[in-house]
C-alpha cells in the first residue's frame, strides 16, 4: 500500500505522512521544495505533470490531496480581493486538486489491478459549506465550496471504476494557517482524518465528513 500526500512537509499533511509511516505504511509526501520529498507545486501544471511521469508504473492507493492555501483573512469588502488573490486560492486549492487527481488515475488504476482498494481525500472546510456560510473570506470560502463540488462530482464518475473519493473538514486546526485560538490540536486533527480515510469505501463514497466523523453539509 502507497500513499501520496500532497503538501505534507508541514501541519496536517506532515502528521498524517508521520502517522502512516508508523503504522508501516509506504507514504509519498510532496511539497513545493522540501529536500527529501517529492517535489510537486499543485499550482503549476507543467510540475504536476512532471510527477506523473515520475511515479509512472508506481501503484497508489491513497491519495490525500491536502495542499492548500489561506490568504484572504484581512481583504476588505470595498478595496481588497483583487483578482490576483482570487486566481491564486484557485490554482492551489481547486486546480491542483483536478489536476493531481488526474494525474496519477493511472496509478490509483494500477493499484485496483493489485486487488486494492484506491480512494482520494481531499481535504476541503466547513468554510466551504453553503449550509455553514458565516460570512467574510469570500475567496478561501468560494474555493474550498468549488473543491467539495469537484470531490462529489469525481466520486459519482470514479465509482463504477471501484475508486472511493471523501471529502474532509480537519476542524479548526492549531497550525500556521489556523493560528493559535484554534479549537482542535494537530494531533487531534491528524488522529482523526487518518481514521476516516483509512475507513473510506464505496458505500460512502462522495462523503463530506469532519476530522471527527461528523456527516457535514454541503
Amino acid at each position: 500500500m502507497t500513499i501520496l500526500i500532497t503538501g505534507a512537509n508541514r501541519g496536517i499533511g506532515q502528521g498524517l505522512a508521520g502517522e502512516w509511516r508508523r503504522e508501516g505504511k509506504e507514504v509519498i509526501g510532496t511539497a513545493r521544495n522540501e529536500p527529501g520529498m517529492e517535489r510537486l507545486d499543485v499550482a503549476d501544471p507543467d510540475s504536476v505533470s512532471a510527477l506523473g511521469k515520475r511515479l509512472q508504473g508506481r501503484p497508489i492507493s491513497t491519495l490525500v490531496c491536502n495542499a492548500g492555501i489561506l490568504m484572504d483573512r484581512h481583504e476588505q469588502l470595498e478595496a481588497g480581493y483583487s483578482p490576483e488573490l482570487w486566481a491564486r486560492h484557485f490554482q492551489v486549492n481547486v486546480t491542483g486538486v483536478f489536476l493531481t487527481v488526474q494525474a496519477l488515475m493511472p496509478n490509483l488504476r494500477l493499484a485496483l489491478e493489485h486487488d486494492e482498494h484506491p480512494k482520494i481525500a481531499i481535504v476541503s472546510s466547513l468554510l466551504g459549506s453553503q449550509a455553514a456560510a458565516g460570512g467574510g473570506r469570500y475567496i478561501y470560502r468560494a474555493s474550498k465550496a468549488a473543491a467539495i463540488n469537484l470531490g462529489r462530482n469525481l466520486a459519482v464518475d470514479l465509482r463504477p471504476e471501484g475508486i472511493a473519493v471523501g471529502i474532509y473538514h480537519p476542524g479548526w486546526v492549531a497550525t500556521d494557517m489556523g493560528g493559535r485560538e484554534a479549537e482542535v490540536s494537530v494531533e487531534e486533527s491528524v488522529d482523526g482524518l487518518r481514521r476516516q480515510i483509512d475507513n473510506l469505501n464505496l458505500t460512502e463514497t462522495g462523503c463530506f465528513k469532519a476530522w471527527d466523523g461528523k456527516v457535514l453539509p454541503f
